[in-house]
């Protein structure tokens, strides 16, 4: 009975410090990997879920994979500018690698799916945007805009909720329930800034992420633009 005792303490003690050495490998190459594309980031946290794990070993395939990604300053294409993420939170599952390839360093480790979660400043939205004036903020869940308009000689302040659509790698942003600051007293003059204000549209380019991650889901929060993003069949190293 001892003998047993003293076996399975053993191989936990065996399968923690391969979660351990696992996990300390993975984060290394993921350091390596954000530098390549050019993605400043802190240290990688990095927890390996499931158990055994030495049963996941022989088996070659991982139930998932948590990494954190914290000060993360992400690339814009085509802009001389990057958008800081405070913290990128990546969930790896169905993550395929053969023993050869955790033993000797080589060859892919590759996840089924990937799913990650961050937030982006407003100001960080509203220096993409580029467009002196603009200010946005959430209220009731719903994305509020102001934004200064040039019209008949005059400027005024446009306020409205903002319709949030990502287009492709651009969250486009358009004008509902438009009010204006500053109108005239005359009929035909609101009418025309009124309708100018619901053409007033911007387009947040996104960043890229780590991981092939395309942002699929944007969300006003008191804080920023919280975005949800996605991958498949990703090299996590």
């Amino acid at each position: 009975m001892i003998l047993l005792l003293v076996l399975i303490a053993a191989l936990v003690v065996a399968d923690r410090y391969a979660v351990g050495f696992a996990e300390r490998e993975i984060a290394t190459r993921i350091s390596q990997e954000t530098a390549r594309q050019g993605i400043k980031t802190g240290p990688p946290d990095v927890t390996v879920n499931g158990t055994p794990f030495l049963t996941q070993v022989v088996a070659g395939n991982y139930q998932s994979i948590v990494i954190v990604l914290r000060d993360v300053e992400a690339p814009v294409p085509d802009m001389q500018a990057t958008v800081a993420l405070p913290e990128l939170h990546v969930d790896a599952r169905d993550i395929a690698a053969s023993i050869n390839t955790l033993r000797t360093g080589q060859g892919q480790v590759t996840a089924g799916t990937v799913n990650g979660t961050a937030t982006i400043s407003y100001d960080s939205v509203v220096k993409l945007i580029d467009q002196p004036g603009i200010r946005l903020r959430e209220e009731g869940g719903k994305l509020l805009v102001d934004a200064p308009l040039q019209l008949l000689g005059q400027q005024f302040t446009v306020h409205g909720a903002a319709n949030v659509k990502i287009e492709g790698a651009e969250v486009a942003l358009s004008f509902s329930n438009v009010t204006v600051d500053g109108l005239p007293e005359i009929p035909l003059a609101r009418l025309a800034v009124q309708e100018a204000a619901r053409q007033i549209g911007f387009r947040v380019p996104l960043p890229e992420l780590p991981f092939n991650l395309q942002v699929q889901e944007v969300t006003p929060l008191p804080e920023g633009l919280a975005v949800r993003a996605t991958a498949k069949d990703v090299p996590i190293s």
